[in-house]
C-alpha cells in the first residue's frame, strides 16, 4: 500500500513546492494561523493535489470517489485498514497526519513525506501516551542546528517519526535510528519508505540498542521536558524526573562517538541557583569521563528560559490540555509541586554540542547564553565553532602571539555616548558581529586600539608591544590580559588569526 501511496503523492504533486504554489503566500500565512478558509478557496480547481491538501492539511472529510482518484494506485480500503484514513458518514478523512516536507540545505533531495499522529490542541483532541509528533518546532530547530559535513555513520536517538533521519540523509552514508516507542518506529518506517530514505531502525530505550557501537555523528531530540518522574506522553516525558533525560544523554553520548565524532541534542536544565550553567557543567564532567581516553569539546547554548508556571502551561497546551480545565489544573498542581520541591526557579532550554577529541588534545568546555534574536540556522555557526575551537587547541598558550590577527568585515565597533555640558562623552564601546548569532563583546580603550591594528599584517606580538609602548603599559602584563580576550573573540568569529 505504501509504495502505491508514494506513487500517488508524486503523481499528484503533493510536495512542498507544489503545495506552496497552489496556496499562495496569503493562504499559507492564514493556514499557519489556523485559518483554513483562504486555503480552501485557493485550491478549488487544484484537482487531485487539492483533494490531498483538503484531506491531509485542512482536515476535511472528502467524498470517497475523489480520494480514490487522488490516491490511485493506492487503495482507499487498504489505507483505511492501515490506519491512514477513516470513514466518516460516507466520506473519508485523515486518521493520521501526512504532509510533504523538505530542507533547503538538501536542495537536490527527492520529495519527502512525514507520517505522524494528528496535531492536538486544547480546543480539540489531546495527546495519548503513545502520541507521535510530526515536524514540530523542536525537531525543526534541531535540524537547523545540525552540522552537515559528510559522515560515514550517524545515530538518531529517539527518532520519533524519523524527521532527523530525513534531514541527515544528505550527508550521512549509513544511518541508525532508535526509539523506545514501537508505534513511533512504525511511523518512521513509513516516513522513510515514502521518502526513499534507508536507515537501520532499532527498538529500545536510550542507547541500549547500540551498546558497544560508535558513530561519527549523533543527533537527538529526546523527551527532554523537565517534570515529575512519570510518563504521561512518551514523546515528552522520560520518566527520570526533572532534567534526568538531558543529564543521561549528555553524560553518555561521548562514549558512543568515534574520535572526532560530534553529538548534538536538544536539552533542558533545571535552574536552582544564580548560575544557570551549574547543572550542565555537572553533566559535562561525566561526559568527559565517557570520552576518555579522548578529550571532550563541549558547547552548551542556552536559547530560552521559562519560569515554572510558563513551562508547565506551555507543555500542557502542547499535549492538547487546557491548563484552566479541571484536568489541566490537577496536572499543573502536580508539576508545580514537583518543581518547587526541587528548588527550581527557572528552566533553561537549548542545544548541547559534544565532540570527542584525540587523547592528546585538550578539550574546551563553554556554556553561553544565546537568547538574542537569531533567525539564521545555527548549524553553520556550530560547525564554525568546532573549527575555531580545534584551531585554538593547536595554538595553546603564547602560540597566538605569532599569528597575524584580522578583524573580519562582518564585525563592527559600536560606541555608546552620553550628553555632557562639553558635548558627547563616550561611556562604552562594543564589538558586534553583524552576521550569525550577532555576538557582542565590550571592549575598553586599549582593546579598541588593538583591534584597529588587527588587519592581518602584523603578528599579535608586535601589535601588543606597540600598544604597550604607546600607552605606557608593561608588555608582559598586557599580553597576559589580552590572550584570553583574543581567544574568546576567535571562538566567536570576531577575530581571525592566520
Amino acid at each position: 500500500m505504501w509504495r502505491g501511496l508514494r506513487t500517488a503523492l508524486v503523481r499528484t504533486g503533493f510536495t512542498v513546492d507544489r503545495v506552496a504554489a497552489l496556496l499562495g503566500p496569503a493562504a499559507r500565512d492564514a493556514l499557519d494561523r489556523g485559518e483554513t478558509t483562504p486555503a480552501r478557496r485557493a485550491i478549488r480547481d487544484a484537482g487531485p493535489a487539492g483533494t490531498l491538501i483538503r484531506l491531509f492539511l485542512l482536515g476535511d472529510a472528502v467524498p470517497r470517489d475523489e480520494v480514490a482518484a487522488a490516491l490511485e494506485p493506492a487503495d482507499v480500503d487498504e489505507a483505511v485498514s492501515a490506519g491512514l484514513l477513516a470513514d466518516r458518514d460516507g466520506q473519508v478523512c485523515a486518521a493520521l497526519d501526512l504532509r510533504p516536507h523538505g530542507d533547503a540545505a538538501v536542495p537536490d533531495a527527492a520529495p519527502w513525506w512525514v507520517l505522524s499522529d494528528l496535531e492536538v490542541d486544547p480546543a480539540g483532541r489531546t495527546a495519548d501516551r503513545e502520541h507521535v509528533l510530526g515536524t514540530g518546532a523542536a525537531s525543526l530547530s534541531l535540524a537547523r542546528a545540525t552540522v552537515r559535513r559528510p559522515v560515514d555513520t550517524l545515530l538518531d536517538v529517539g527518532t520519533g517519526c524519523g524527521v532527523q533521519v530525513l534531514h541527515c540523509s544528505g550527508h550521512a552514508r549509513r544511518m541508525t535510528a532508535t526509539d523506545v516507542s514501537t508505534r513511533a518506529l512504525d511511523m518512521a518506517r513509513v516516513t522513510l519508505a515514502l521518502s526513499g530514505v534507508d536507515a537501520e531502525l532499532l527498538d529500545g530505550p536510550w542507547l541500549e540498542p547500540v551498546a558497544g557501537r560508535r558513530f561519527d555523528q549523533i543527533v537527538s531530540n529526546p523527551p527532554f521536558v523537565p517534570g515529575p518522574p512519570q510518563v504521561d506522553h512518551v514523546y515528552r516525558d522520560s520518566g527520570l524526573g526533572g532534567d534526568g533525560a538531558s543529564a543521561l544523554l549528555v553524560g553518555r553520548l561521548p562514549g558512543f562517538l568515534t574520535e572526532g565524532g560530534v553529538a548534538q541534542l536538544l536539552a533542558s536544565w533545571l535552574i536552582t541557583s544564580d548560575d544557570w550553567t551549574e547543572r550542565p557543567r555537572t553533566w559535562l564532567a561525566e561526559a568527559a569521563d565517557a570520552a576518555a581516553p579522548g578529550g571532550l569539546d563541549a558547547w552548551v547554548v542556552q536559547r530560552d528560559v521559562a519560569d515554572p508556571a510558563l513551562h508547565v502551561g506551555t507543555w500542557l497546551r502542547d499535549a492538547g490540555v487546557d491548563p484552566a480545565s479541571p484536568e489541566g489544573t490537577a496536572l499543573s498542581e502536580r508539576w508545580l509541586d514537583f518543581l518547587a520541591g526541587e528548588g527550581v526557579h527557572a528552566i533553561g532550554f537549548g542545544f548541547v554540542t559534544l565532540r570527542r577529541t584525540a587523547p592528546d588534545v585538550a578539550g574546551t568546555v563553554v556554556c553561553e547564553d544565546l537568547r538574542q534574536s537569531h533567525d539564521d540556522p545555527l548549524g553553520p555557526e556550530i560547525e564554525a565553532w568546532l573549527d575555531r575551537t580545534a584551531w585554538l587547541a593547536r595554538h595553546p598558550g603564547d602560540a597566538l602571539l605569532d599569528t597575524r590577527p584580522r578583524v573580519p568585515d562582518t564585525v563592527a565597533l559600536e560606541r555608546g555616548l552620553v550628553p555632557t555640558d562639553e558635548g558627547w562623552s563616550e561611556v562604552a564601546a562594543t564589538l558586534v558581529r553583524l552576521d550569525g548569532p550577532q555576538w557582542r563583546h565590550d571592549v575598553d580603550e586599549l582593546g579598541a586600539a588593538l583591534l584597529a591594528g588587527c588587519r592581518g599584517y602584523l603578528p599579535l606580538r608586535d601589535l601588543l608591544e606597540l600598544l604597550a609602548l604607546a600607552h605606557g603599559r608593561d608588555a608582559d602584563e598586557l599580553v597576559e590580559a589580552t590572550l584570553p580576550v583574543v581567544r574568546d573573540l576567535v571562538r566567536h568569529g570576531m577575530l581571525e588569526c592566520g
